[in-house]
């Protein structure tokens, strides 16, 4: 697949439309389900060893391990997920176990959630050496970043039908499969208190995991997963107020006229499976013709990366500024044969150069048009659940996010307020009663590690100790 900046955003936009309409998940049987993910726990002794990074090609010096390798996910099929695991700088043995997952689908959680937002490395402009991210979220946690579906970044199947079979419940069932097989591998951290994380469409990874989780813990009456609590950023969570928050979004600011607005308004109907007139075609057309072709829909602030070539010395950098160019440095380094070797992913099997975004996974077969359900199911079993949201995003912007949370009708614990760092407002923070953070980042795109990174760890600091975002 070649690479276009301009047109990927659109069609993730439009996939993601797509799959607003498409069946619920669950369509297994859970116990059969059960007695499926029992059978593809695999033997893991010296694998760990194996899997031990020694070092990445251009890489600084460290004081921490780091592993990368391949979990059988289904054997009869071939089916693996490739993991990168950073362990905490500090105090590894007392840290928490973060997983992290991004969205698309079809992104990868390692190229972009690794290697551009929260990781330990950022990649040089000369696409050959790294630099640390001293905002990296190993500082918090043993931070776990998995690639799914296969198909994804480095993981892959032996079996095609694999790559057209993929959906919600599917993927849920993975990755589950895959967190049984990595805590074999790695069972110092089997009692380790456990969190999910991730953005974008991992707005249903992350809580279509935890269910399962929590559904498998109290079908086998023990604590398999010592799952504490979940955190998604600018989440696919509700695609009724998904969408119409997004227009309402442009509208807001001034990205859309007025007369778009109005005729969006007038003749749209969000709600799924809702047949749409063609005036609302028409607006929304028109509103994507207004906004798409010009901007960064997911940062809408930021600056457009203006040329796509490497340089032959790495440029100046400071991890507080944005470069928008920075998707190319990391494709271009994550394509080296000895970066691959030292990463120990086996893209023979993938027949395909690493790419940051996939559509071989496509079609999509299930997405439920809400996860909102499993959140209150969450905060009933008393998991810590926040939801947050860099408010320059215009594909799942706050205004979304606000929409969604408040058709739970939950009443508010404590009230909307600023948090600050380092003396400055980084947001804004409101709870509510069972224990649902909703926090905004100023100035942070869709990817809120990559533009606000200190704000970011900030935000992952405090949910992971338990603590309120602090008030100046």
């Amino acid at each position: 697949m070649g690479r276009n900046p301009k047109g990927r955003s659109f069609l993730l936009l439009l996939s993601l439309c797509v799959l607003s309409s498409l069946v619920p998940i669950h369509g297994k049987k859970q116990g059969d389900v059960l007695h499926s993910i029992n059978s593809r726990v695999y033997r893991q002794k010296g694998l760990k060893e194996k899997d031990l990074i020694k070092r990445l090609p251009g890489q600084p010096p460290i004081e921490f391990n780091h592993y990368g390798g391949y979990v059988t996910i289904d054997e009869l099929a071939g089916r693996a997920f490739y993991y990168y695991f950073a362990e905490a700088r500090r105090n590894k043995d007392s840290m928490p176990l973060l997983l992290w997952l991004n969205g698309g689908p079809g992104c990868s959680s390692f190229g972009i959630g690794a290697m551009q937002e929260l990781g330990p490395f950022r990649v040089h402009s000369d696409g050959k050496t790294l630099y640390r991210n001293k905002f990296a979220w190993n500082i918090a946690a043993n931070v776990l970043f998995l690639e799914s579906p296969a198909g994804v970044g480095f993981s892959y199947s032996n079996t095609t039908a694999d790559y057209r079979t993929n959906g919600d419940s599917k993927t849920a069932e993975d990755n589950y499969v895959f967190l049984l097989n990595w805590l074999e591998r790695f069972p110092e951290y089997k009692n380790r208190d456990f969190f999910i994380s991730g953005e974008s469409y991992a707005g249903h990874y992350v809580p279509q995991l935890a269910h399962n989780i929590l559904f498998n813990n109290k079908k086998a009456n023990k604590t398999i997963i010592n799952l504490k609590g979940i955190i998604i950023g600018n989440a696919a969570i509700n695609s009724e107020t998904d969408e119409r928050g997004m227009y309402e979004y442009f509208a807001t600011h001034a990205l859309i006229s007025q007369e778009t607005w109005y005729a969006i308004q007038k003749y749209c109907d969000f709600l799924p499976n809702a047949t749409q007139v063609s005036q609302c075609k028409s607006a929304k057309l028109d509103a994507e013709n207004e906004v798409f072709p010009h901007i960064d829909i997911y940062d809408i602030y930021a600056p457009r990366c203006l040329s796509f070539n490497l340089t032959s010395r790495p440029k100046k950098t400071n991890i507080m500024e944005l470069d928008p160019c920075g998707e190319y440095y990391v494709h271009a380094y994550l394509n080296r044969e000895d970066v691959q070797e030292a990463l120990h992913a086996n893209v023979t099997k993938l027949d395909h150069d690493w790419e940051e975004c996939r559509e071989v996974i496509h079609p999509w077969g299930d997405s439920p048009p809400t996860v909102l359900p499993l959140l209150q199911e969450f905060m009933s079993n008393g998991l810590r659940v926040c939801v947050y949201s860099g408010d320059t995003d215009g594909r799942l912007p706050v205004t979304s996010t606000q929409r969604s949370l408040s058709k739970m009708g939950l009443p508010t614990k404590s009230p909307w307020r600023p948090w600050f760092l380092g003396g400055e407002v980084g947001g804004y923070v409101q709870v509510y009663e069972g224990d649902l953070t909703f926090a905004t980042v100023r100035g942070a795109g869709h990817k809120v590690p990559i533009s606000r990174p200190g704000r970011a760890l900030s935000l992952i600091s405090h949910f992971l100790a338990g603590s309120l975002l602090p008030y100046k």
